[in-house]
Protein backbone atom coordinates (compact mmCIF):
# COMPACT_ATOMS: atom_id res chain seq x y z
CA UNK A 1 0.00 0.00 0.00
CA UNK A 2 2.95 2.57 0.73
CA UNK A 3 4.61 1.65 -2.14
CA UNK A 4 1.10 2.60 -4.31
CA UNK A 5 0.68 6.11 -2.10
CA UNK A 6 4.71 6.87 -2.70
CA UNK A 7 3.47 5.78 -6.73
CA UNK A 8 1.27 8.00 -6.64
CA UNK A 9 2.95 11.24 -4.59
CA UNK A 10 5.73 10.60 -7.57
CA UNK A 11 3.38 10.62 -10.11
CA UNK A 12 1.70 13.91 -9.23
CA UNK A 13 4.68 15.75 -8.31
CA UNK A 14 6.38 14.45 -11.63
CA UNK A 15 3.03 15.77 -13.36
CA UNK A 16 3.75 19.36 -12.18
CA UNK A 17 6.82 19.93 -13.15
CA UNK A 18 5.62 19.26 -16.66
CA UNK A 19 2.79 21.44 -15.93
CA UNK A 20 2.53 24.66 -18.53
CA UNK A 21 2.88 28.29 -17.15
CA UNK A 22 0.89 30.76 -18.77
CA UNK A 23 0.74 34.70 -18.32
CA UNK A 24 -1.24 37.07 -20.46
CA UNK A 25 -0.56 41.36 -21.37
CA UNK A 26 -2.94 43.69 -22.47
CA UNK A 27 -1.52 45.24 -25.61
CA UNK A 28 -3.66 47.83 -25.69
CA UNK A 29 -3.09 48.85 -22.25
CA UNK A 30 0.41 49.08 -22.76
CA UNK A 31 0.18 50.91 -25.85
CA UNK A 32 -1.34 53.60 -24.19
CA UNK A 33 0.91 53.80 -21.59
CA UNK A 34 4.04 54.30 -23.91
CA UNK A 35 4.34 58.10 -24.70
CA UNK A 36 6.05 57.46 -28.03
CA UNK A 37 3.31 55.32 -29.09
CA UNK A 38 0.60 58.46 -28.39
CA UNK A 39 3.00 60.73 -30.36
CA UNK A 40 3.40 57.98 -33.40
CA UNK A 41 -0.33 58.16 -33.53
CA UNK A 42 -0.42 62.13 -33.60
CA UNK A 43 1.63 61.92 -36.73
CA UNK A 44 -0.57 59.50 -38.12
CA UNK A 45 -3.69 60.86 -37.57
CA UNK A 46 -1.96 64.37 -38.60
CA UNK A 47 -0.92 62.76 -41.89
CA UNK A 48 -4.17 60.94 -42.60
CA UNK A 49 -6.17 64.33 -42.19
CA UNK A 50 -3.91 66.25 -44.02
CA UNK A 51 -4.81 63.64 -47.12
CA UNK A 52 -8.11 63.38 -46.37
CA UNK A 53 -8.98 67.26 -47.35
CA UNK A 54 -6.93 67.22 -50.18
CA UNK A 55 -8.77 64.58 -51.59
CA UNK A 56 -12.21 65.68 -50.27
CA UNK A 57 -10.90 69.47 -52.16
CA UNK A 58 -9.87 67.13 -55.55
CA UNK A 59 -13.45 65.44 -55.29
CA UNK A 60 -15.31 68.96 -54.80
CA UNK A 61 -13.46 70.27 -57.85
CA UNK A 62 -14.43 67.07 -59.77
CA UNK A 63 -17.64 67.61 -58.60
CA UNK A 64 -17.96 71.36 -60.16
CA UNK A 65 -16.42 69.83 -63.51
CA UNK A 66 -19.57 67.01 -63.20
CA UNK A 67 -22.02 70.00 -62.66
CA UNK A 68 -21.02 72.36 -65.40
CA UNK A 69 -20.68 69.59 -67.60
CA UNK A 70 -24.33 68.64 -67.11
CA UNK A 71 -25.59 72.04 -67.36
CA UNK A 72 -23.75 72.56 -70.71
CA UNK A 73 -23.91 69.08 -71.88
CA UNK A 74 -27.31 69.12 -74.59
CA UNK A 75 -25.53 72.44 -76.21
CA UNK A 76 -21.68 71.00 -76.62
CA UNK A 77 -20.42 69.29 -79.79
CA UNK A 78 -20.28 65.32 -79.40
CA UNK A 79 -16.34 65.78 -79.58
CA UNK A 80 -16.15 67.97 -76.74
CA UNK A 81 -18.80 66.63 -74.68
CA UNK A 82 -16.90 63.25 -75.25
CA UNK A 83 -13.56 65.29 -74.47
CA UNK A 84 -15.54 67.02 -70.98
CA UNK A 85 -16.76 63.06 -69.68
CA UNK A 86 -12.77 61.92 -70.54
CA UNK A 87 -11.24 64.62 -68.23
CA UNK A 88 -13.74 64.20 -65.39
CA UNK A 89 -12.97 60.24 -65.58
CA UNK A 90 -9.41 60.90 -65.70
CA UNK A 91 -9.34 63.17 -62.66
CA UNK A 92 -11.38 60.65 -60.98
CA UNK A 93 -9.18 58.29 -61.63
CA UNK A 94 -5.94 60.85 -60.75
CA UNK A 95 -7.62 61.17 -57.02
CA UNK A 96 -8.30 57.34 -56.86
CA UNK A 97 -5.02 56.90 -57.47
CA UNK A 98 -3.63 59.10 -54.98
CA UNK A 99 -6.11 58.25 -52.54
CA UNK A 100 -4.56 54.42 -52.90
CA UNK A 101 -0.76 56.43 -52.95
CA UNK A 102 -2.15 57.35 -49.52
CA UNK A 103 -3.92 55.11 -47.70
CA UNK A 104 -3.86 51.92 -50.01
CA UNK A 105 -2.39 48.73 -48.20
CA UNK A 106 0.78 49.41 -49.61
CA UNK A 107 0.36 53.60 -49.52
CA UNK A 108 1.98 56.09 -47.41
CA UNK A 109 0.22 55.71 -44.51
CA UNK A 110 1.04 51.90 -44.02
CA UNK A 111 4.66 52.66 -44.05
CA UNK A 112 4.62 55.32 -42.18
CA UNK A 113 2.49 53.48 -39.70
CA UNK A 114 5.44 50.57 -39.93
CA UNK A 115 8.27 53.34 -40.04
CA UNK A 116 6.75 54.28 -36.50
CA UNK A 117 4.93 51.88 -34.39
CA UNK A 118 6.76 48.49 -35.72
CA UNK A 119 9.90 49.63 -33.70
CA UNK A 120 7.45 50.03 -30.65
CA UNK A 121 5.48 46.87 -31.15
CA UNK A 122 8.96 45.19 -31.58
CA UNK A 123 10.51 46.87 -28.06
CA UNK A 124 7.16 44.93 -26.32
CA UNK A 125 7.22 41.55 -27.57
CA UNK A 126 11.35 41.81 -27.02
CA UNK A 127 10.53 42.32 -23.73
CA UNK A 128 7.55 40.08 -23.64
CA UNK A 129 9.62 37.49 -24.58
CA UNK A 130 12.59 37.93 -21.75
CA UNK A 131 9.88 38.45 -19.19
CA UNK A 132 8.54 34.75 -20.51
CA UNK A 133 11.93 33.04 -20.44
CA UNK A 134 13.25 34.63 -17.35
CA UNK A 135 9.70 33.65 -15.52
CA UNK A 136 9.64 29.95 -17.78
CA UNK A 137 6.37 31.04 -18.80
CA UNK A 138 5.25 28.69 -21.86
CA UNK A 139 2.64 31.08 -23.36
CA UNK A 140 1.78 34.75 -23.16
CA UNK A 141 -1.68 35.59 -24.49
CA UNK A 142 -2.63 39.07 -25.16
CA UNK A 143 -6.26 39.83 -23.99
CA UNK A 144 -6.73 42.70 -25.76
CA UNK A 145 -7.95 41.23 -28.91
CA UNK A 146 -8.62 37.96 -28.40
CA UNK A 147 -6.47 35.51 -27.57
CA UNK A 148 -3.58 35.53 -29.58
CA UNK A 149 -0.25 33.65 -28.54
CA UNK A 150 2.67 36.02 -28.69
CA UNK A 151 5.05 34.01 -27.03
CA UNK A 152 5.50 30.00 -26.92
CA UNK A 153 8.62 28.23 -25.61
CA UNK A 154 10.41 26.36 -28.81
CA UNK A 155 10.61 23.30 -26.77
CA UNK A 156 7.11 22.70 -26.72
CA UNK A 157 6.65 22.77 -30.62
CA UNK A 158 6.02 20.06 -31.64
CA UNK A 159 5.27 20.88 -35.52
CA UNK A 160 8.85 19.44 -37.33
CA UNK A 161 7.67 16.05 -35.47
CA UNK A 162 4.45 16.00 -36.95
CA UNK A 163 5.94 16.97 -40.30
CA UNK A 164 8.59 14.26 -40.27
CA UNK A 165 5.58 12.23 -38.98
CA UNK A 166 3.47 12.83 -42.30
CA UNK A 167 7.15 12.29 -44.39
CA UNK A 168 7.96 15.80 -45.08
CA UNK A 169 11.46 16.58 -45.11
CA UNK A 170 12.47 19.95 -42.38
CA UNK A 171 14.82 22.14 -43.35
CA UNK A 172 15.16 24.52 -40.47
Amino acid sequence: MKKVVLLLVIGLFSMATYAQRYAYVDTDYILQNIPEYSDAQEVLDQLAKRWQSEIEAQYKEVEKLYKKYQSEASLLPDDLRTRREEEIVSKERAIQKFQQEKFGQEGELFKKRMELVQPIQEKIFNIIENIAQTRNLDFVYDISSGATVLYANPQLDISDEILREMGTIVNR
